[in-house]
């Protein structure tokens, strides 16, 4: 099979010992390797698809300790990229995604069209009815946040774990620094923005049946929501200040202090025996208004500036080695972080 048609498919395995078989069965001869990754199923999903799979593309990796689903994700990827894979597609185990559409996924980045390619389920109307009430109100409320921390205003449903990466990606990520947990997909998107990559949506539809979720959203969501505002400000900061000045930088500083001052200085200037003069409320309402509309001009500037350039294309001729998550990073990867 010539090289650039090597998919390889990533599926971490916790607690799907009754579907992991079904699942492998439905993958198509498009994919090249298939990279089951055992977080320590108490299960044992790796040991069934060990002894039950005879397909030779099928390989199993044993975490020695549970290291959540992006823990797992992020060592099979690591050993498809080493393995020589150019498109990496994550699935999970529990038959929610279809594997049907695994070719779906790889197009946008075997085609250079982009980097990333993510499963969207608010696409239409029929998918987002098949979604049970409780995800589809967490999505929604995730979703908004997950576009000012990553960056991708044009995406949706950032938690979507179906999604096809060009391999050439994972040795420019910072691993060591990605979320292991359940904001592995939304992390990993902050990490792209940072580098500078394309992400595409690919609409898609779920099954939901009787597989339980390990996730508590009750006590998920409030993480999420404190991940996406420190990711936030840090996205700002390095696209903003610490590797580019803009316009936007601009606009973002000097409507900030405008804004400040004008309600410091009308909060000051408020309730006080003698009535403001017109100049004092000019003073405090000309450098609130001048400051909100800066700040929604940066907004829009922020919005603008979606990389729209595959990095890959930019990575062909530079060689990049990916690392095992348990390596300390290096220098030039602690700066991504």
């Amino acid at each position: 099979m010539a090289k650039e048609s090597r998919i390889a498919v990533v599926i971490p395995c916790y607690r799907v010992r009754q579907h992991i078989l079904g699942v492998l069965g439905r993958i198509g001869t498009e994919v090249w390797r298939i990279y089951v990754v055992d977080d320590c199923c108490p299960e044992q999903s790796g040991a069934l698809v060990k002894d039950s799979v005879t397909d030779p593309r099928v390989e199993v990796l044993f975490n020695t300790e549970n290291l959540g689903v992006g823990g797992a994700t992020l060592n099979g990827m690591l050993r498809a990229a080493a393995d020589g894979a150019e498109v990496i597609v994550k699935i999970d185990g529990d038959g929610q995604m279809n594997p049907e559409h695994i070719q779906q996924f790889a197009d946008p980045v075997t085609t250079g069209l982009a980097d990333y390619a993510k499963g969207n389920r608010f696409f239409d109307l029929d998918g987002v009815a098949d979604m049970p009430p409780v995800r589809l109100f967490g999505n929604a409320m995730l979703s908004f946040l997950a576009k000012m921390s990553t960056g991708y205003w044009h995406t949706m449903d950032p938690t979507n774990g179906y999604f096809a990466l060009h391999g050439s990606l994972v040795g420019v990520l910072p691993v060591t620094k990605i979320s292991k947990r359940y904001f592995f997909e939304s992390d990993l998107l902050f990490r792209l923005n940072v580098l500078g990559a394309n992400v595409v949506d690919v609409p898609m539809h779920s099954k939901y049946g009787e597989e339980v979720s390990s996730l508590n959203p009750l006590k998920e969501i409030p993480n999420f929501g404190v991940a996406h505002v420190r990711n936030f400000f840090k996205r700002i900061f390095y696209n903003y200040f610490l590797r580019n000045f803009s316009i936007g930088s601009l606009e973002l500083v000097i409507g900030l202090v405008l804004l400040i001052f004008g309600v410091i200085y009308g909060l000051t200037h408020y309730g006080t025996s003698v009535p403001a003069t017109a100049g004092t409320v000019m003073i405090a309402a000309l450098p609130i208004i001048i400051g909100g509309q800066l700040l929604l001009s940066f907004l829009n500037y922020d919005i603008q500036s979606v990389p729209t350039s595959p990095l890959h294309l930019r990575l062909k001729r530079i060689a990049v080695q990916p690392i095992s998550i348990d390596k300390k990073p290096t220098e030039a990867q602690r700066a991504q972080d």
